[in-house]
């Protein structure tokens, strides 16, 4: 009974930290934190999107379950927030936000997404980039790196834009 009990709890927990990653609720806590702050100066601006930045790790966090979905990294200082589509490009403070536009990554993995020498298929398998070098190949463990799981529609239509503007444009060498 103490195992359903356990059972029941983490699943619950889980439900709960979904429900706070779905696209509206980020967005709903970032129009509150910065709903008294000027955006008029440079510096006022780069206050929101500190807080922006803040609110989609929190969303990313939940969503992920406080770990790097391909190494079980559970230490919070070493995962990254990774947007998949940058901040810069991204098209509203809503997608910015959105936890399908976002991979909670240990922070080799983040960087070698970052620079597209990784992405990843829609089916979550890794992808490496050519570009990649054999020591960073191994140090990733990419070949028995774990599909990406719980990816949906959103996240994959955002992984294409990923492949297409920061992965496959690397391996052409056009810039990013």
């Amino acid at each position: 009974r103490l195992d359903s009990l356990g059972a029941l709890h983490r699943a619950v927990l889980r439900a709960y930290r979904l429900a706070r990653a779905l696209p509206e609720a980020p967005l709903e806590v970032f129009r509150a934190r910065t709903a008294d702050l000027p955006r008029t100066t440079e510096a006022e601006r780069l206050v929101v999107k500190r807080v922006g930045q803040d609110v989609f790790r929190e969303a990313l966090l939940d969503y992920w379950n406080h770990r790097c979905p391909l190494t079980g990294i559970e230490d919070t200082a070493l995962l990254r927030a990774s947007h998949i589509v940058p901040w810069a490009r991204c098209e509203s403070d809503a997608m910015r936000l959105d936890a399908h536009n976002g991979l909670l990554l240990a922070a080799h993995w983040d960087a070698a997404f970052d620079a597209g020498l990784v992405s990843f298929a829609d089916d979550g398998r890794a992808l490496a980039s050519p570009k990649l070098s054999a020591a960073a190949l191994k140090a990733l463990h990419l070949a028995a790196a774990p599909a990406l799981a719980g990816l949906t529609d959103a996240h994959r239509a955002n992984l294409a834009w990923h492949r297409r503007y920061r992965f496959l444009a690397g391996v052409a060498g056009a810039s990013r």
